[in-house]
């Protein structure tokens, strides 16, 4: 079997359908159509689509995503290398994701920087609100933890 009907690349990659046509309406996958008007994808859309779930849990935006997966071929199935390339894209945002949640896991216990001042003993102490001064959210976390969700978040 060399392509997917959208219920097969769905049943393989974990997605619902309607996630499989939203990405391909964002331009992250691409279908050929029968002759019927059926969308067929070829086999190499579930290695896409595993790239996807990873680069969103991380905290990949859409945008970020789609300039990754531009820089792959799309005349051919991409290869290990060109994985490779684009996962070195994203390095320098994976590290930062891990050492804010390394921060957030050995200060959970004792404050999380919310500014609600209901600790006795806070180790990143709000007091007055100064944080309020500082904009929306836990000004006290690590940036990409007090980041906005994106606008383009969507379930997975």
């Amino acid at each position: 079997m060399n392509s997917l009907t959208v219920g097969e690349a769905a049943r393989r990659s974990g997605f619902a359908t309607s996630a499989l046509r939203f990405y391909e309406r964002e331009g992250l996958l691409s279908a050929e159509r029968t002759e019927g008007g059926q969308r067929r994808y070829p086999r190499s859309v579930l290695r896409r689509l595993a790239f996807i779930r990873a680069a969103r849990h991380v905290g990949l935006t859409l945008d970020e995503i789609r300039a990754a997966l531009d820089e792959l071929p799309s005349s051919r199935t991409p290869t290990r290398a060109d994985w490779t390339r684009i996962s070195k894209l994203w390095r320098e945002r994976l590290n930062e994701e891990i050492e804010a949640l390394v921060a957030l896991r050995d200060g959970l216990d004792s404050c999380i920087g919310c500014g609600c001042l209901s600790l006795k003993r806070c180790l990143m102490s709000n007091p007055g609100d100064i944080a309020g001064s500082l904009g929306p959210g836990a000004q006290y976390l690590p940036k990409p933890l007090r980041e906005p969700e994106p606008k383009d978040a969507t379930p997975s």
